[in-house]
């Protein structure tokens, strides 16, 4: 009866015997009786999903500020900076007839209103320079909107003269109706109508009667005295209209001072503060800005002063100064091939000067240099946040060709880290495939297309994945055939199985023990075919039973045996009759000799027989110390 056990990994086979014994499993571990650490266990902070946070420095003119003598001037949202940026870097430069006219005018202009002119400045010499700047595209009409906001200026302050003049009128009329009522005041007297005395008091002269129409007491005096408090009423209310007046048209003006200044436009800046100081010539040059504004933190935040218009024209020369100094750098790092810098001057340059002649005026040759460049690292900077490293490593080396101090070191780092990191997890999903746990693999194949998912390595574990597709299925095939006890179906496909299993320690193990025993087993059926050609049929059934003791159940070694059978019948019946005296209980010692004689005597070279005889010999006479029995021979 055959007995079968499983074994851990579901390889099957029979027991001792059998032409593949399955090793015994381990014993588990036994289970702790110390006690043990219940805390629970520290909670692993999950790494970053992507690769990179910003890893590559980018043009980007720092936190949409740019600082220019000390004060801090916004840029505005900085994608809209880039996209205007990179518009300007394939537009042609502002050369022509019209746009040096232009700039020509606006200088004209500036030394006009200075007040380093030769006779002083001509504010309305310059006023009539305005239109024709303004025609200029270009100027999208500022120059106009200055000039109406010199006209309304002008506007207003004649009409703060005219209040003016009223109030040296009413003044006028005040101080006259004041030296009239004085003089009748101290000159008028009133007249004397009647005698009056006391009738009580007969001794009494009697005193002349007063007329209430004259003098101090008169109406007359009484009216002078209202009217002079109705022009010092007039007088303050023209007084307060022409502050507000001239506080509204001068918060009008600077409105769009500031505004131009916060577009950058500093050239008008320029024009409209020494306009300004031509019309007001008060001294008040304070800004109107309410103290909460993004306006005034600009300035009391950065320099920790209120703004004035001559602050907004010193801000506003110094931008156009550092405008220049950035060009020139630009220029100075572009001859030398330092790309990278020399972009991150030009944007800063544009980002402060977008319309000065300067950043205008740049050729396009020059600007087409940095349009490629820009445009590279801005791929390049897509193609690490879409983790595609393939095309990163393409674009860092043409970078690195075109500009010679392009930063390089974070990228490389990138590549390298995370390329390793895609080819390990990639490595570990072959080793976890060929050991047949595709969970495992699965895992770390879709660990490493995270990473990288253009890793050529990639389409080459699909190639694997391809190719050991019938690997596995030959594996399948081993643990079947083996659960089946089919030996002899692994021994005929073994160069199949073979390579299959490599690398595999129990199934190994499990294949090299059948290959020896069926090769044993193979053996002997040669040798009892040898025998049998010759006649030896009783030796070739002794050859192959010793044989299947070891392996009852290999089915051509019991094929074979069944074959032979009937030619060597008397022989195993001889056999079978020994051994069953000789299993008898009691043992008959006598009847099991004579038949394993007999056996012997139909096959004298039976080792069987002979083995037999030998051990039912030593129970009857055994052997003294030293001594060899003698084996009775066939004839006794």
């Amino acid at each position: 009866m055959k007995t079968r056990f499983l074994l851990p990994v579901c390889l099957v086979g029979l027991v001792h015997g059998q032409v593949y014994t399955p090793p015994v499993a381990p014993a588990p571990a036994p289970a702790p009786t110390t006690p043990t650490d219940t805390a629970p266990a520290a909670e692993k902070k999950q790494a970053p999903a992507g690769p990179l946070g910003q890893e590559i420095p980018m043009l980007d003119p720092s936190a949409e500020t740019i600082t220019v003598g000390g004060v801090a001037i916004p840029l505005g949202d900085n994608r809209l900076l880039k996209a205007r940026f990179e518009k300007f870097l394939s537009q042609p430069p502002e050369s022509d007839d019209a746009t040096a006219k232009y700039r020509q005018t606006i200088t004209q202009i500036l030394a006009t209103i200075s007040p380093f002119r030769t006779g002083g400045p001509d504010l309305y010499a310059a006023f009539k320079q305005l239109p024709a700047a303004a025609a200029y595209p270009g100027d999208a009409n500022l120059c106009g909107s200055l000039a109406e906001s010199i006209y309304m200026a002008m506007l207003a302050k004649k009409d703060v003269n005219g209040l003016n003049r009223l109030n040296l009128s009413i003044e006028e009329e005040k101080k006259e109706i004041i030296a009239e009522g004085d003089w009748k005041a101290r000159h008028e007297r009133d007249k004397e109508v009647g005698e009056t005395k006391d009738p009580k008091d007969k001794k009494a002269k009697p005193a002349p009667a007063t007329n209430p129409g004259a003098g101090v007491n008169s109406l007359q005096y009484v009216d002078t005295l209202r009217r002079i408090a109705e022009i010092e009423v007039l007088k303050k209310s023209n007084i307060a209209r022409t502050e507000a007046e001239t506080l509204r048209t001068k918060a009008q003006y600077q409105v769009s001072m500031i505004q131009w200044f916060v577009e950058r436009r500093y050239e008008h800046v320029l024009m409209a503060a020494r306009f300004y100081n031509q019309i007001w010539k008060d001294g008040d040059a304070t800004l109107r800005v309410d103290k909460n504004s993004d306006v005034s933190k600009l300035f009391s935040e950065s320099v920790g002063v209120s703004p004035t218009v001559a602050s907004l024209d010193s801000l506003s020369n110094e931008a156009i100064r550092e405008t220049s100094k950035y060009v020139e750098a630009f220029d100075l790092m572009l001859s030398r091939d330092e790309l990278h810098a020399a972009s991150q001057r030009l944007m800063e340059a544009f980002a402060l000067g977008e319309y000065l002649g300067p950043v205008a005026t740049l050729p396009l040759e020059k600007k087409r240099r940095v349009s490629q460049y820009f445009r590279d690292l801005n791929e390049l900077y897509g193609t690490l946040q879409a983790h595609d490293y393939t095309k990163t490593m393409e674009l860092a080396a043409r970078l690195k060709a075109t500009a010679k101090d392009f930063p390089s070191s974070k990228v490389d780092s990138a590549i390298a880290a995370y390329t390793l990191a895609s080819d390990l997890a990639i490595e570990e999903a072959k080793g976890h495939l060929l050991n047949k746990e595709g969970d495992k693999a699965a895992e770390k194949i879709k660990a490493a297309a995270e990473i990288w998912p253009t890793n050529p390595k990639l389409a080459e574990f699909r190639t694997l994945v391809n190719s050991t597709g019938g690997l596995v299925s030959i594996r399948n095939d081993f643990d079947r055939l083996l659960s089946e006890g089919n030996f002899r179906e692994i021994a005929r496909r073994q160069y199949e199985i073979a390579p299959a299993i490599q690398g595999d320690p129990k199934r190994e193990d499990a294949f090299k023990q059948i290959m020896t025993n069926l090769t044993k087993i193979e053996t002997a059926l040669g040798k009892a075919a040898e025998f049998s050609k010759v006649g030896q049929d009783y030796a070739a059934w002794e050859q192959l039973a010793e044989l299947r003791e070891s392996f009852p159940d290999d089915p051509k070694l019991g094929r074979e045996l069944e074959l032979l059978a009937p030619k060597v019948a008397d022989f195993t019946r001889a056999l079978d009759k020994a051994k069953q005296f000789e299993n008898r209980t009691p043992k008959q010692i006598g009847s099991a000799l004579s038949w394993y004689l007999k056996a012997r005597s139909i096959h004298p070279q039976s080792d069987l027989a002979q083995a037999g005889a030998k051990r039912l010999t030593n129970e009857i006479l055994p052997a003294d110390d030293g001594a060899v029995s003698k084996e009775p021979s066939a004839n006794q």
